[in-house]
């Protein structure tokens, strides 16, 4: 497979045609001087050393270096070979909770955005392990599917939003089934990390988690906010409200967070406006047992600008080696027999 890992320089290319109308525009001025000079067969008669031919040919040789010599910066690139490396590590679904609550503001900046800081902070500390990112409210779905690459992790990251799903609820339990599911079938530790406040509106969020443990997965939870409450803030300014016109408090529900940890076999962490949460989280984790991870592959690309390099060596060398006006010792050699009535034109 070829490819360029500048190909932005190929842009340059567009200076070869340009470069041949200037060429053409030249030629034509020239050729009307020689008419206004005279005829056009004394004129050859007259300058039986000039070669109409040859300055063309060490143009278009000059232009293909060019253009070769742009195709080297553009470095092109061919694939080699491909590579499975195996690494040893865990596997890690970040379960994100986004419904409306998580907008609450008891922890700086808010909820959703100190979960979002702490997970990010988590992928900095990876380095042979696997992540993925499930959101969920009154519905879940996968947003980022179990990888290696912590940078699009990240980016994936920046985009959860409440916005992303419009049932509103919690289903903390259709979240674990679903990023239970989202695990490879290597034998290696796997953890489901819930953030979430803990108001289960569904249900069946500790069953899900016993089962996840018997599937071979940790369950913990990570829960976000104060016991006592906090108003849920609306976009435009104020609170939300319920129908009789009441400020919607929003607590965090520490027993039920604890109860699904305990069915997951994991560890309830609270989430506050310290680093102590993230502290507890990197030392639970680094205790589950570390296997070998999927394979990870890639290509290697080899450098081809050494072979266009030769080629363009060799344009320069002819174009040296070719004179713009007839070699004096060849002036006998005649390769095509000339017309009779007509003057042989070398």
């Amino acid at each position: 497979m070829l490819r360029f890992e500048n190909p932005i320089c190929l842009w340059l290319l567009v200076v070869i045609p340009l470069m041949a109308l200037v060429r053409l525009w030249m030629w034509q001025v020239q050729k009307k001087r020689y008419k206004r000079l005279g005829d056009k067969q004394l004129l050859r008669q007259m300058m039986p050393a000039v070669s109409h031919y040859r300055p063309n040919v060490k143009f278009w040789l000059l232009m293909a270096a060019a253009a070769l010599v742009i195709v080297m910066l553009a470095r092109p690139q061919m694939g080699s070979k491909i590579l499975h490396e195996k690494r040893n590590g865990i596997e890690i679904i970040i379960a994100i909770d986004v419904s409306n609550s998580m907008k609450a503001e008891d922890v700086v900046p808010s909820r959703l955005q100190k979960s979002k800081l702490l997970v990010e902070n988590l992928i900095n500390h990876f380095s042979n392990d696997k992540v993925g990112v499930v959101v969920f409210a009154g519905d879940a779905f996968v947003q980022l599917p179990i990888t290696s690459d912590y940078v699009s992790a990240k980016m994936f990251l920046q985009a959860v939003d409440p916005s992303m799903i419009a049932s509103q609820g919690t289903d903390i339990a259709q979240a674990l089934s679903l990023a239970v599911n989202s695990f490879t079938q290597s034998k290696t530790g796997k953890a489901v990390v819930v953030i979430t406040d803990g108001e289960d509106h569904e249900g069946g969020a500790v069953e899900a988690a016993q089962d996840a443990y018997k599937k071979g997965v940790n369950v913990f939870i990570l829960g976000v906010g104060d016991p006592k409450g906090a108003p849920i803030p609306l976009g435009g300014g104020g609170y939300m409200t319920d129908l009789s016109g009441n400020t919607v408090m929003t607590a965090l529900n520490e027993q039920m967070c604890r109860e699904i940890a305990q069915a997951g076999k994991g560890k309830y962490i609270h989430v506050d406006n310290t680093n102590t949460a993230q502290q507890l989280l990197n030392e639970q984790l680094t205790r589950l047992q570390k296997g070998e991870v999927d394979s990870v592959i890639y290509s290697e690309y080899d450098e081809q600008f050494q072979a266009i390099g030769i080629v363009v060596l060799l344009l320069l060398i002819l174009e040296v080696l070719i004179l713009e006006v007839k070699n004096p010792l060849l002036k006998n050699v005649r390769i095509f027999k000339a017309r009779k009535g007509k003057t042989k034109v070398q």
